[in-house]
C-alpha cells in the first residue's frame, strides 16, 4: 500500500535505477511524492525509465566505477532538484560463476570495481549534500552472499560482504548527523541479472530459499523505501533481510 505524500519534498538518488529493483524502487518514490534521479549505465533504459516517471525524474547515464562521472552526477542531480535527500545504490553485476582459483582476474577487478568500489563513490559523492541539510537516507544494497558467501561467486560474495562492512562504518560515522546508513541482503529475486548467471548458480540459491521461491522485486522495494524514508529515524548500520528465511543470523 502506497502513501501519496511519504517522499513529498525529497529528492532520491537510485543508482542502477532504469532497471530491476532500482527502477520499483525509483516507481515507488516517485509515486510517493517524490522526486528521482536514475544513475544507470544504459541510456536507452533511462529514457524508457524517465518516460514513464515523467516530470518528477531525472536519468543521467554513468558508469558508477568512475569516480569522476559519479561526482558529477551528484553535482547535477543536487543543482536541478535542490540537493539529494535519498541514496539507493543497487548497481550492480554478479561475474561469472565459477571456483576461486579458475576465477579470471579481469572479472575479479570488474566486479570489485562496480559492486564496492562505485559503491564507495556514490555514498561518497552524496553524503556533502546531505550534511548541508542534517538529514539523509542512504540504503546499499548488499546480498545475502555478503554474508554466506555462495560457492562459484567468489568476487560477488566478497564485494557485498565489503557492501556491508562499509555500511556499519558510514554508519557509525554519521550517527549524529541526521544521516542513516542501512543496507539489505535480499536472497536471488529474479531479475534481468539473472541472465549473468549459470542454471546451476540459480538452482542452488532457490536450493537454500526454505520458502522455497524467489523474491518478489515488490517485496524488496518495499523494504527498501521504508529504509529511506523518514520513519526510519533510530536504525543505522544495520542489515535487513529479504531471504525467505535463508538468513542464519
Amino acid at each position: 500500500m502506497t502513501d501519496p505524500t511519504r517522499f513529498s519534498g525529497r529528492t532520491a538518488v537510485v543508482t542502477g535505477g532504469a532497471a530491476g529493483i532500482g527502477l520499483a524502487v525509483a516507481s515507488r518514490i516517485a509515486a510517493e511524492g517524490g522526486k528521482v534521479a536514475l544513475w544507470d549505465r544504459d541510456p536507452a533504459a533511462i529514457a524508457a525509465a524517465t518516460a514513464t516517471l515523467g516530470s518528477a525524474s531525472l536519468g543521467i547515464a554513468l558508469d558508477v566505477s568512475d569516480w569522476e562521472a559519479v561526482e558529477a552526477a551528484a553535482k547535477t542531480t543536487a543543482d536541478t532538484f535542490g540537493g539529494i535527500d535519498i541514496l539507493v545504490a543497487s548497481a550492480g553485476i554478479t561475474g561469472p560463476n565459477t571456483t576461486t582459483w579458475t576465477y579470471p582476474v579481469e572479472d575479479w577487478r570488474r566486479v570489485i570495481d562496480i559492486n564496492l568500489n562505485g559503491l564507495f563513490y556514490c555514498d561518497k559523492a552524496v553524503v556533502p549534500f546531505m550534511l548541508e541539510k542534517s538529514y539523509g537516507r542512504i540504503v546499499n544494497i548488499a546480498s545475502i552472499a555478503g554474508k554466506e558467501g555462495n560457492p562459484n561467486a567468489p568476487a560477488y560474495s566478497a564485494s557485498k560482504a565489503g557492501v556491508i562492512g562499509l555500511t556499519k562504518s558510514l554508519g557509525k560515522e554519521l550517527a549524529k548527523s541526521g544521516v542513516t546508513v542501512n543496507c539489505v541482503t535480499p536472497a536471488a529475486v529474479r531479475t534481468a541479472i539473472f541472465d549473468q548467471m549459470s542454471q546451476s548458480h540459480i538452482d542452488f540459491m532457490l536450493s537454500k530459499i526454505p520458502m522455497g521461491r524467489f523474491g518478489q522485486i515488490e517485496e524488496v522495494a518495499a523494504l527498501i523505501c521504508w529504509l529511506a524514508s523518514d520513519e526510519c529515524s533510530f536504525t543505522t548500520g544495520g542489515v535487513f533481510d529479504v531471504s525467505g528465511g535463508r538468513a542464519t543470523y
